[in-house]
């Protein structure tokens, strides 16, 4: 399989949740100029998702999916393997997917081409340094973690992001805890215990 020059490609970003200082604009850019020097056409609007690489499941990436099942463009551009997924399993379950759609995945920044038998091979090694880089990624949030809380870091967020008289209003108009939760960006379960803490123990009877 080769990508012919008028072939329509698919462009991926994503950003991490965690690096909100980070546009997928910067990749955009980087992309878009890879497809016009090899005078390849962009499939519809890039498919961009601002989510963690180790999620499997993305709403850009499974629509982007979707289309390529369908058969829409020939390849998938990214700027770099991570920006697809960490998972080495995952990373070569969709690539041989991709292969048997006859849908390429390109690298832009990293020279990785599964059109061609080199850039599978290198693909797959890649596949396993993206998974090495998550686990060492979550080593270190772990250790992070633990030493914040010998240190007395309170840790999550503040609850002063949120005011617990707006819960209360909302408890004393009778809205549910789901409700609650929702108006104030809150799990059920964290409107509870605000609740109790603030020395209400009644919950409302209706949930939902």
């Amino acid at each position: 399989m080769t990508i012919s020059k008028v072939a329509l490609v698919a462009l991926y970003a994503r950003v991490s949740t965690v690096d909100k200082d980070q546009n997928p604009e910067n990749q955009l850019m980087i992309l878009r100029e890879y497809v016009k020097n090899r005078g390849l056409e962009i499939y519809g609007e890039p498919y961009v998702d601002q989510v963690s690489g180790s999620w499997t499941s993305r709403p850009a990436l499974d629509a982007m999916l979707k289309d390529a099942r369908m058969r829409r463009f020939k390849a998938i551009v990214a700027v770099r393997q991570d920006r697809i997924g960490r998972s080495a399993a995952y990373l070569v379950n969709l690539a041989q997917e991709l292969k048997d759609l006859n849908i390429g995945l390109i690298f832009a920044t990293q020279n990785i081409d599964t059109t061609t038998i080199e850039g599978r091979a290198w693909f797959t090694i890649g596949a396993a340094f993206a998974e090495m880089e998550l686990e060492y990624i979550r080593e270190r949030t772990k250790e992070g973690l633990a030493r914040a809380r010998a240190q007395g870091i309170v840790l999550g967020r503040p609850q002063s992001a949120i005011p617990t008289q707006r819960i209360l209003d909302l408890h004393s108009q009778g809205f549910s805890l789901n409700k609650i939760g929702k108006e104030v960006g809150m799990t059920p379960q964290g409107v509870k215990k605000r609740l109790i803490k603030a020395g209400v123990t009644k919950r409302p009877e209706n949930q939902a």
